[in-house]
């Protein structure tokens, strides 16, 4: 399998199971080749703990952790909430969009670097190392990319750990809490063991499942209220607080997190053409897609609301799918960003044991006239105009049915 030509490679490392074996590996198996790790900070807390000493001790040369937080926020999360892209209804593409910004900061350091190859650590069967290789063909179309599961000699996690072992690689998991796990800012995902036969209610209140939150059983019998205010369709205050784009996540994972919120079970269909099954924690984020739904009711007009929702669906796939650097991606932003203009206000929730109640939305640009709307009299909407407007709305169903064309 070795390559002589691979001198230097990069690896996309977290730290977790693959990208700890896969350092060894890609030394035994490509002539001993100099090994960079890069670790993208996207929120992931504690995982990040000892990654340096752990990646240089399984044979890599150095290892970069970049703190990729607020861009990650700003240039990714942001512009996916705005559009309201939500993946088959439920996800709110917390891996997704997280891949890209991560593929864009390893090109950069591998073209830095001189690096004759990129790693990384996805699975054949995920939708990860689509997005992984799609972001590298956007800024690196011609490195080579080296993708360990779709080659070497391990058929399964339990094979993996193993190897580990027989390396003296330290692991934080074992054979049973082997769950396949993606923390970031916005979200934590729980694959694998039970959760793969769907018939098998996941395990919310056993301990250290949860991680960001607890379950809406756990949470307090007492409802919480928040406020979330927005400019332009950004979230820029909690509880009339000014807040930063990063530190507005994280206080909503805190407060969706003890009541309860953001836990979604899912089937979903991978781009790979699969189905899989996965538990997502995403507290916060649930809570500003709400509100952020909520505030454009009173914003925007129909035609443009209704238009944004179809909107939304491709713009969930294209990220879903891994293609954020693609014409159409950024167009459909462009107009996006056009429909914001005037998303600016404050909408006020009761959390109360995973559920998201509203509690009242204003905004100085709201397209909602209490005067015209009230079933009470009022002077400026005449009732008689309706009648004009039926005949002529229902005039192509009329001359169908005297054609004796209605069935």
């Amino acid at each position: 399998m070795a390559d002589n030509k691979i001198k230097k490679v990069v690896l996309a490392y977290s730290g977790g199971l693959d990208t700890s074996v896969i350092i060894p590996w890609l030394k035994e198996n490509y002539d001993d080749c100099e090994v960079i790790a890069v670790s993208g900070n996207v929120g992931q807390g504690t995982e990040l703990d000892g990654l340096e000493e752990k990646a240089i001790a399984t044979g890599a040369s150095k290892l970069y952790v970049e703190d990729l937080n607020k861009e990650f926020v700003e240039e990714y999360v942001f512009p996916t909430m705005k559009a309201g892209a939500v993946y088959e209804g439920k996800y709110l593409l917390g891996t997704s969009f997280a891949r890209p910004v991560i593929a864009k900061r390893i090109v950069e350091i591998a073209k830095a670097e001189g690096a004759d190859a990129i790693c990384h650590g996805c699975t054949g069967k995920g939708n990860d190392q689509v997005r992984f290789e799609l972001a590298i063909k956007a800024y690196a179309p011609d490195m080579k990319i080296i993708a360990p599961w779709r080659t070497w000699e391990f058929k399964s996690r339990e094979e993996e750990i193993a190897y580990a072992e027989a390396k003296n690689i330290p692991l934080k998991i074992n054979r049973e809490t082997n769950y396949s796990k993606d923390k970031n800012l916005w979200h934590l995902s729980h694959e694998g063991l039970d959760l793969e036969d769907p018939a098998n209610e996941p395990m919310y209140n056993k301990e250290g499942f949860l991680e960001m939150g607890v379950s809406p059983e756990q949470a307090p019998d007492k409802p919480e209220y928040v406020t979330i205010s927005f400019e332009k369709g950004i979230p820029t205050k909690i509880n009339g607080e000014v807040t930063e784009s990063v530190a507005v996540i994280e206080k909503l994972n805190e407060i969706g997190g003890r009541n309860g919120i953001g836990i979604t079970d899912i089937v979903e269909n991978r781009l790979v053409g699969m189905k899989a099954r996965g538990v997502y924690e995403t507290p916060g984020g649930t809570i500003l897609y709400a509100a952020h739904d909520k505030l454009e009711e009173i914003c925007l007009d129909k035609d443009t609301l209704h238009y944004k929702k179809n909107l939304a669906n491709t713009f969930a796939d294209l990220v879903y799918d891994g293609k954020w650097y693609t014409p159409l991606r950024e167009a459909m932003s462009a107009f996006v960003d056009s429909t914001q203009e005037y998303v600016t206000g404050e909408v006020k929730f009761k959390l109360y044991k995973g559920n998201i109640i509203d509690a009242g939305v204003t905004s100085p640009y709201s397209l909602y006239d209490e005067e015209i709307a009230t079933f009470d009299e009022d002077e400026v909407y005449d009732q008689n105009d309706s009648a004009g407007f039926i005949n002529l709305f229902g005039l192509p169903i009329k001359v169908r049915a005297k054609k004796g064309l209605i069935k």
